[in-house]
């Protein structure tokens, strides 16, 4: 089992479910929680030498520069006047988080590894 695989992959759904959780909860505290861990999924994917590594990386910088862009607009802004955008931003996270995914699932389905 590829170790570094599972945690880039794991990372990301977290990204993905706490980018989720934002939008069902309202808060700041999963906006940072969304936030941190997608950074934390980019640097991990920085690493990657796989087939995709530059769409899987790409994907993850723009979920980046959703999250944190939101986080900022919700602590620092007028969270009520922006919330569409803070939601809008969250969703296009959200969007590129699939994305990432996705491409993590064609490249598994098109590595030739053995179990």
């Amino acid at each position: 089992m590829n170790w570094g695989k599972v945690f880039y992959i794991f990372f990301t759904l977290m990204s993905l479910t706490t980018s989720v959780s934002f939008i069902f909860e309202d808060s700041v505290i999963a906006l940072f929680a969304a936030s941190s861990i997608n950074i934390i999924s980019s640097i991990l994917k920085m690493g990657v030498r796989n087939l995709f590594s530059a769409e899987l990386l790409a994907g993850s910088l723009v979920a980046d520069l959703h999250l944190i862009p939101a986080f900022f607009i919700y602590q620092f802004g007028n969270s009520e006047n922006h919330s569409h955008l803070i939601f809008g931003l969250v969703i296009g996270a959200i969007i590129a988080n699939v994305y990432t995914l996705i491409i993590s699932i064609v490249e598994s389905a098109k590595a030739k590894e053995e179990f």
